[in-house]
């Protein structure tokens, strides 16, 4: 949904990580007040329609569910905030996330009737997972990785995994 917003406009992404920004008036004595709606600009109104803009783009990819969940929110910045929370949990939960599938990256091997495909699926899974939550292994990493985990049966006949392969 991030990429779907900022290709639709960036600044909606930037009103949805920062909040809206209403037009103010500083006074002589330095004082920020909001501006009168009559004394807007072509710019302002701009600026304004952003946050409603956000939020409709957001409402329009929830499913009832989700839009009773934010349906209260004043701003877009508070719906995606909400809705973070609720999907990705809090940074203790995304650390147990993350812990979770470091633990099944680890433990990860194919299957005694799985084939090849099967279980390039499932490890992609767990490596697109742990991307999601900014932990990432390198293409190196996840070859010898994949290597490790096949069985005896993928090796060629007659050769030895070589040592630093060796499970």
């Amino acid at each position: 949904m991030t990429i779907f917003i900022q290709a639709l406009d960036f600044n909606l992404w930037d009103i949805i990580i920062d909040g809206p920004k209403l037009p103010h008036i500083i006074s002589q004595e330095g004082i920020k007040t909001l501006k009168p709606r009559s004394s807007y600009t072509d710019d302002d109104r701009k600026k304004v329609q952003l946050n409603p803009k956000a939020k409709h783009v957001i409402i329009c990819a929830l499913n009832s569910n989700e839009f009773n969940r934010v349906s209260s929110c004043a701003t877009a910045k508070e719906m995606w905030d909400r809705l973070e929370v609720t999907y990705d949990g809090t940074n203790q939960v995304k650390d147990a996330k993350i812990n979770m599938l470091v633990r099944e990256y680890e433990m990860f091997s194919m299957k005694e009737n799985e084939n090849i495909s099967g279980m390039f699926v499932r490890f992609m899974n767990i490596i697109n997972s742990l991307q999601y939550l900014n932990k990432c292994y390198t293409n190196s990493e996840m070859v010898r990785k994949i290597l490790r985990c096949l069985p005896k049966s993928w090796m060629p006949k007659g050769s030895k995994r070589p040592q630093h392969l060796a499970a």
